[in-house]
């Protein structure tokens, strides 16, 4: 699969690399031929904010053959895109490329039309301009990602790990999208206004954090009940002052997490055990019917159906 990435004077290092970085992983651990590679409006040369100069580059013609757009950022001015990269990205989308935004490059994207009548992510600095410039996209403020299947677009700077360890997670499955996520050392799961497809999140080392320390007994215990109670027990902290500090940490609810940290634990058996769907309901604390209501409402999809489509041994 082919990403191009487009590079432009005054685009920040840490912009343009996230996406290398997330989809060079991808190639770095074998799980799939991904070739991600930098564009520009013309063939030549960038320079970017930092002050370093990025040379020979491929112009926009070398996206005719993507499967995949980034617009990793945007000018700081939020200028109009130029008639002939609108017009890439146009005659892309029209032939089933999926086009990405991230941070203010979703400014760029909504600047082609394809945004209208639809819902956006940006930075959290920009979602009013966003509103304001094109009315016709709903801003979600909160949002860490939107996806709709054919665009793609991320809340702010850290975020745009999140949306394209996503596109791995729903192209390659939640087990792929683990090892790149371990493999960058990136946060292990962050909550959003849409669902973070990162399979299993990474162990919060032991320390003296009473919600790293809360939050890593419940990982190890996902079988068994686990009440509000029962965590601010394992943290050391009355019950009040553990629902007040563990929303400061996550930005959730112990209740939310503990489900989103269970249906995790779901799709990773379901793509790479043989467990009937029953058992796999009671490994992760459900019962057989409020597992399938709760994967229903998560993911759009029945647990049987998911592991035909994401089942890691027959990759």
């Amino acid at each position: 699969m082919r990403i191009a990435i487009h590079a432009f004077d005054d685009v920040t290092m840490f912009h343009l690399s996230v996406p290398q970085m997330v989809f060079d992983e991808v190639g770095r651990q074998g799980l799939a031929d991904w070739e991600p590679y930098l564009i520009a409006d013309r063939a030549g040369s960038i320079r970017t904010a930092e002050g370093y100069t990025i040379a020979d580059l491929p112009g926009l013609e070398a996206a005719a053959d993507a499967d995949i757009i980034v617009l990793p950022s945007w000018t700081d001015d939020g200028r109009m895109l130029s008639p002939e990269l609108r017009r890439v990205v146009l005659d892309a989308h029209a032939r089933g490329t999926t086009i990405v935004g991230l941070c203010l490059g979703s400014i760029a994207v909504a600047d082609t039309g394809l945004l209208d009548g639809r819902t956006a992510a940006t930075h959290w600095h920009s979602a009013a301009h966003l509103a304001e410039r094109y009315p016709a996209v709903t801003v979600d403020p909160t949002a860490l990602y939107v996806d709709h299947g054919d665009i793609l677009t991320s809340a702010g700077t850290a975020s745009g790990l999140d949306a394209c360890l996503h596109l791995v997670r729903t192209r390659l499955g939640a087990d792929a999208a683990n090892r790149v996520a371990r493999s960058l050392v990136v946060a292990p799961h962050r909550e959003g206004g849409q669902a973070q497809f990162i399979e299993r999140p990474v162990p919060i080392a032991e320390t003296q954090d009473p919600i790293a320390v809360a939050t890593s007994w419940a990982l190890a215990h996902l079988d068994e009940p686990l009440t509000v109670d029962g965590l601010a027990a394992a943290a050391h902290l009355s019950r009040r002052s553990f629902v007040r500090a563990f929303r400061s940490a996550t930005g959730t609810t112990p209740a939310a997490w503990v489900r989103a940290r269970r249906l995790d634990e779901a799709r990773r058996l379901l793509e790479t055990t043989d467990l009937p769907i029953d058992q796999v309901a009671v490994a992760c604390g459900f019962t057989p019917v409020t597992f399938r209501q709760n994967f229903a409402a998560a993911f759009d999809s029945t647990p049987s159906r998911y592991r035909l489509r994401f089942d890691a041994r027959h990759r």
